[in-house]
């Protein structure tokens, strides 16, 4: 097993893939030769279960839950543990691995001392166009910094995910992979400005809309058009025309933008 082509496959850096494939030929799941790399063992694999990496459903579920709740208005600012088991029938076990992730994602963090705190997140279509409108002014400048520089393995892996969706995967990803493909991707090319302002600034965005942008996925139509142009701007950042990049990118929000209304609907409360 090649640790570059599952980072491609993937989008992501050798480095995690790496560390999974230690942890797998540490569980039995792989096995490892000095100087020749990771193979599949030989035998029945582990269950994920047994593994400890499979998400019960009733989690998964949960999350959903809460998310949507929170988003409507019908869940308190501050909120203890014994309370969300109750309201959603939750053991101790499954609590706590919903909170890890929502805590992870950063719209709810642990108060000093007990319960816990829900953190401002976008709640009407108005405020999700708003922050669309303040990626169009930054997002394409990024792309004309001085020095502006993307690794070709950051674009190859950006081009492997994009691929990888209009392959099939449109329809069959998560709400929150889908999500996560599109923060990957404009977070990966901003990075390439060097300056570490403008990527904050799109990561504490991407933050506070994820619950909107988890409605926004039941609507799956655009999402052809969407990868298209992301691989329209990483050929024009390959061939380091950074003004035409910058100009794709300006009109990709644009085009966003745009399909806020038609999907006004799944937005609403």
């Amino acid at each position: 097993m090649r640790s570059q082509d599952i980072a491609t496959r993937f989008g992501v850096s050798r480095f995690p893939v790496g560390q999974a494939l230690q942890l797998l030929a540490e569980k039995g799941v792989l096995s490892h030769e000095h100087n020749r790399g990771y193979f599949v063992a030989e035998g029945t694999p582990p269950s994920g279960e047994a593994l400890g990496l499979a998400e019960p459903d009733s989690v998964t579920k949960a999350y959903f839950r809460i998310a949507d709740d929170h988003l409507c208005g019908r869940l308190s600012e501050q909120v203890t543990e014994s309370d969300l088991r109750d309201s959603y029938e939750l053991t101790r076990a499954e609590l706590n691995a919903v909170l890890t992730r929502i805590s992870q994602e950063g719209w709810a963090e642990r108060r000093p001392g007990y319960g816990w705190s829900f953190t401002p997140v976008l709640t009407t279509p108005e405020s999700l166009e708003q922050t669309y409108r303040l990626r169009l002014a930054l997002e394409p400048a990024a792309l004309l910094e001085p020095g502006y520089h993307l690794a070709p393995e950051s674009i190859a892996a950006c081009r492997a995910a994009e691929r990888r969706l209009l392959d099939g995967a449109i329809e069959t990803d998560s709400a929150d992979a889908l999500h996560e493909r599109g923060v990957r991707f404009h977070e990966t090319i901003v990075a390439g400005s060097g300056n570490p302002f403008f990527l904050e600034t799109i990561r504490r965005i991407n933050r506070i809309r994820r619950l909107l942008s988890y409605r926004s996925m039941l609507d799956r139509k655009r999402y052809r058009k969407q990868c298209e142009e992301h691989l329209a701007i990483l050929d024009s950042l390959a061939a380091g025309r950074q003004e035409e990049a910058a100009e794709r990118l300006r009109q990709h929000l644009g085009h966003t933008i745009e399909n806020l209304s038609s999907i006004r609907p799944l937005l609403a409360p």
